[in-house]
């Protein structure tokens, strides 16, 4: 059998999608150079195919992003999606230590990799 990178062995991939935050009645809502609070979603999705994942993975986006009545006014608002940033097949089963992605990064520093991580009590909300 012949190995495909694009193809998850196990059926499940990694999805990531990004949203951005608007005020429905903001002239500016679709305007370049306008600045957003956004906010990137990763999930898990069950598929047999790269392109079957990014249909899902869609799919999931749009329902995060319907308008709404926001704050103590009732402003009109909505998580728009901006669209889909990721899709990774996983490689491994699902169970405890299961890798399903990691990050290549570049050359650094032994103090600045020190200064990527957390401690422990670093990731309560």
């Amino acid at each position: 059998m012949t190995y495909d990178k694009n193809l998850s062995p196990v059926g499940w991939y990694v999805v990531s999608y990004l949203l951005r935050f608007v005020e429905l009645n903001d002239d500016r809502k679709d305007d370049d150079e306008a600045r957003f609070l956004s906010w990137e979603n990763t999930i898990l999705v069950r598929a047999s195919t790269l392109d079957e994942a990014y249909k899902k993975g869609m799919s999931v986006a749009r329902e995060s992003s319907k308008p709404y009545k926001g704050g103590p006014e009732g402003v009109p608002v909505q998580w728009k999606l901006v669209g889909i940033t990721d899709v990774l097949p996983i490689y491994e089963e699902l169970e405890d230590g299961a890798e399903i992605i990691w990050t290549e990064r570049a050359p650094r520093k032994l103090k600045n990799l020190k200064q990527m991580v957390r401690r422990r009590e670093d990731f309560r909300q």
